[in-house]
């Protein structure tokens, strides 16, 4: 679809499609925007060497932002030598990343080292902050960071020529559907803040929306037509859930039913959207938006 970017699928949990990692050649080597958990790490060195590449070759990886899909292998890149380009919020959690893994094995138990692999630090001299508009110049290719909460306080949306690499802000999008899921986990979730980065997206000079999960898409309005519709169910949902607050347990099982019911409204049946629970699972996504509720609109 876009020759200047090659989609690298990494078969996250031994499934395609999920999570994708985008590679842009320059004049010194090759650009990676996310780069997926350190358990996939193998699979991406398959698909570099299937176009005649190493991992030599990665002078720069650019992270939308620091959650482990994203960028669990961001240390190991950077002990090969790439530059880590990160929001300033998520930089400590490279360079020391004790919480946030204290946090996910919390979440994920036994299964940690399964889905994620290693997540080591990346040394500080590797590691590169940018701010809101920063021009990112890499060997004659030009990148934008646009700053956009909503997913995560710490997240990067990056315009390149005519393409957005939307990370999470951008929803998840797989299968080869339409449908089009806002991922919702605690714990920074912020519907305010996602409106206002969904319109600045808008607004932005592209027309091929690229989410990490999964894929290039050449249908910007579209698409985000689709991420505010149903964002805006979800919160609407949320509202009318929360005056007889249930237990925690019996929102997931009601925000199931939502998702499910979503999905059909875009006219796909649930059996075709089981893949959507391997990108943004929806009792995860159910705990952030009851989070949410908790932390910014139950008083």
């Amino acid at each position: 679809m876009y020759p200047t970017v090659q989609t690298l699928d990494v078969h996250f949990d031994n499934k395609p499609g999920i999570i994708g990692v985008y590679c842009i050649e320059h004049r010194d080597g090759i650009v990676l925007v996310d780069c997926g958990p350190g358990s996939t790490l193998p699979v991406l060195l398959d698909a570099l060497r299937a176009h005649d590449l190493t991992a030599q070759d990665v002078t720069d990886v650019l992270l939308t932002h620091i959650h482990l899909d994203h960028a669990g292998a961001a240390g190991w890149w950077a002990q090969q030598g790439a530059r880590i380009h990160v929001h300033p919020v998520g930089a400590p959690h490279l360079l020391n990343p004790e919480k946030l893994l204290a946090s996910a094995q919390r979440i994920y138990g036994a299964d940690m080292q399964r889905l994620w692999g290693s997540f080591l630090p990346v040394p500080a001299d590797k590691l590169i902050e940018h701010h809101d508009d920063d021009a990112i110049e890499i060997g004659g290719r030009t990148f934008v960071a646009l700053d956009t909460p909503g997913h995560a306080e710490h997240h990067f949306a990056y315009l390149f020529e005519d393409v957005c690499f939307s990370g999470d802000v951008g929803g998840v999008r797989v299968g080869g559907l339409t449908h089009v899921r806002p991922p919702t986990p605690p714990p920074e979730i912020h519907f305010e803040k996602w409106r206002a980065s969904i319109a600045r997206l808008r607004q932005a000079a592209f027309q091929i929306i690229a989410p990490t999960h999964f894929g290039l898409h050449a249908d910007k309005t579209r698409h985000l037509d689709a991420l505010a519709s149903n964002l805006g169910a979800i919160e609407n949902w949320m509202v009318q859930e929360m005056r007889d607050p249930p237990t925690p347990e019996v929102f997931r099982a009601h925000f199931a039913a939502l998702m499910a019911e979503l999905a059909r409204a875009d006219g796909y049946s649930l059996s075709e959207v089981s893949v959507y629970g391997d990108a943004a699972g929806t009792d995860m996504s159910a705990d952030g938006v009851y989070r949410y509720w908790k932390k910014f609109r139950a008083a």
